[in-house]
């Protein structure tokens, strides 16, 4: 990789790859059938969630601005269901009312607009105020002045109706602040995968199926549809590791694969990267050993090598079920049991 771009500050923000996964995986090298998921905006903030997923397959979205747009509709009340949804995607004949870049994202957008079509500034303001609080629906009297103003200044019905159902609008630096960093996040997906995925696994993910994603693809996938079968029925531990194999389905049909549990090479909390196409799993993410205890064990670790699994027990702490849980995970291959030396174990 160009080692220059791996600031976060340095990373370009019209990176046509990185704009692609917007509207297709191809660039990831996967496709949708393969990662369960209509865009390759999987673990991206603000364009990750299933809602936001949503919104942007039906926009495709192809230039900033519209991804800045996309993400104060998101944040907003009552502006993309109901509202701008209905007038951008097509009816059932086909037809789109009005085009995606048109239709009312942040409250901003309201002000220029009106500004544009000759309303002046200081009134263009106070109807964007007036409509961003939502005020519309609470004060009727106001609205119909407002409602007058543009409609003397030619705003399309549309345009005039949209602004009468908003509860809540978000301002467009927000959404662009939110997007710079959700871009650039981006970025590392679309040219340094496993950094990404060992970074989103680390901070992002709170519950883990580790045995599935060290199994790959097909284990990840089954455990996937397993989780989605039981519906509302789902606990929302399982509801957490589903999103979870989302990201490592995604990661797993990139070919960037989770290795076993290492003693010495996995860390207490953090996943690591090797060789760029592997990730070192960290101790937390094996089921009821928590932090306190993955942390032990990485610095004892550090200190010296374990004799024995007795040795690792009685250094790190580690209850008796997490010590079988351990071994049937095969991380004391090759370890004796005991510290306690016989004469058999001495060579005559």
């Amino acid at each position: 990789q160009d080692q220059s771009k791996t600031n976060v500050l340095d990373v370009p923000l019209d990176d046509k790859d990185t704009m692609s996964i917007f509207t297709s995986t191809e660039v990831l090298g996967v496709t949708n059938e393969q990662i369960m998921c209509p865009t390759g905006t999987l673990g991206i903030p603000e364009f990750g969630t299933p809602f936001t997923i949503g919104m942007v397959a039906e926009t495709k979205p192809t230039t900033f601005a519209e991804l800045v747009k996309i993400s104060g509709l998101s944040h907003g009340t009552d502006v993309w269901l109901g509202n701008a949804r209905d007038l951008c995607t097509p009816d059932q004949d086909g037809n789109i009312r009005v085009p995606f870049k048109d239709v009312i994202g942040c409250r901003d957008d309201i002000m220029v607009y009106l500004m544009y079509h000759g309303v002046k500034p200081i009134k263009a303001f106070k109807i964007m105020e007036f409509v961003r609080k939502g005020k519309a629906s609470k004060d009727p009297e106001t609205w119909k002045t407002h409602r007058e103003t543009m409609e003397e200044a030619g705003i399309e019905e549309w345009f005039i109706d949209s602004c009468q159902k908003i509860k809540y609008m978000f301002p467009k630096a927000h959404a662009a602040a939110y997007v710079t960093s959700a871009f650039r996040i981006a970025w590392y997906k679309v040219h340094m995968p496993a950094y990404f995925y060992a970074s989103w696994f680390s901070t992002k993910a709170t519950d883990f199926d580790i045995e599935a994603m060290i199994k790959g693809y097909d284990a990840i996938k089954e455990r996937i549809i397993e989780i989605k079968n039981k519906g509302y029925d789902a606990t929302n531990k399982e509801s957490g590791v589903q999103e979870c194999l989302n990201v490592a389905l995604e990661m797993a049909a990139r070919k960037i694969k989770v290795a076993p549990f290492d003693l010495y090479k996995s860390k207490g909390t953090i996943f690591t990267v090797e060789d760029d196409n592997t990730l070192i799993p960290p101790f937390i993410t094996i089921d009821g050993l928590g932090e306190v205890v993955a942390k032990n064990i990485e610095a004892e670790a550090s200190k010296r090598p374990f004799i024995s699994v007795e040795d690792f027990q009685n250094r790190c702490k580690v209850s008796q079920t997490l010590i079988d849980k351990m071994r049937t995970m095969g991380l004391f291959k090759g370890m004796s049991e005991s510290s306690q030396l016989s004469l058999f174990d001495f060579e005559v």
